[in-house]
């Protein structure tokens, strides 16, 4: 059923262990007794009863309608359940891509606060990939530049390692950062998602204390932001 205006229609919201007899051993969550499914009805099961907690905490926050946007864990165990396993090369090949072109990898040429901003906030970040094997090469404007190609075969390799759930959050952080690198920095416990979050938009903060900030952007961001810390409670 679709949950865009659905209302609850469940009481009690449970966890609870999935024997291998009829699932794949892990945790699932409960309501009013049956086990929680994706939208394509395969059951949601993980791993980790952690991660299972979470998911619960997220159904049992439901109050009259169920309002999908307020469940960022629940939809991204969606997309790893249904979508991940078939498409992780089209991840990876996504992830390579955005390292090609970095969000760090780009610097204004002027003004000077900004590319002072720029410097300090990324430089580290970069330094950090490079200790990872991901080299990358920053320049002084927007014109594309090639990137050293065994640099991004080394990101491929760490993102094909990964399982399918961490696979599917390094590839939503990939896109909401801009950022191969920031993502990777996070998934690796080097940076906490909301600071990702805070150095991806030195540009955007930038021009924000010039010339203000739209209401609704900035109630965009704000949402943004709060979901990809809820997400990262999954790391």
């Amino acid at each position: 059923m679709s949950l865009s205006n659905a209302k609850r229609f469940y009481k009690a919201v449970s966890v609870a262990a999935v024997t291998p007899d009829t699932h794949e051993a892990g945790y699932t969550v409960l309501l009013d007794g049956r086990v929680l499914k994706t939208p394509g009805k395969a059951p949601l099961i993980t791993p980790l009863k952690s991660h299972a907690q979470l998911i619960a905490g997220e159904w049992d926050a439901q109050d009259g309608d169920i309002k999908p946007h307020t469940m960022p864990i629940t939809r991204l165990f969606n997309v790893t359940i249904e979508r991940t396993p078939d498409n992780r090369a089209a991840i990876v090949a996504e992830l390579v891509k955005y390292a090609g072109t970095d969000l760090l990898c780009y610097r204004a040429e002027e003004p000077v606060e900004l590319r002072r901003a720029q410097d300090e906030a990324w430089d580290k970040w970069l330094e950090w990939a490079r200790a990872q094997g991901v080299e990358l090469r920053a320049v002084t404007g927007v014109m594309a530049i090639k990137q050293n190609q065994t640099s991004l075969d080394k990101l491929a390799e760490i993102a094909e390692q990964m399982s399918d759930l961490q696979l599917t959050l390094l590839g939503h952080f990939n896109a909401v950062y801009g950022s191969a690198v920031l993502a990777l920095a996070v998934m690796r416990g080097a940076l906490a998602a909301e600071q990702a979050w805070d150095i991806s938009r030195i540009d955007a903060q930038f021009q924000i204390e010039r010339w203000g900030e739209d209401e609704e952007a900035a109630e965009i961001a704000a949402n943004t932001r709060a979901e990809i810390i809820e997400l990262a409670k999954l790391i």
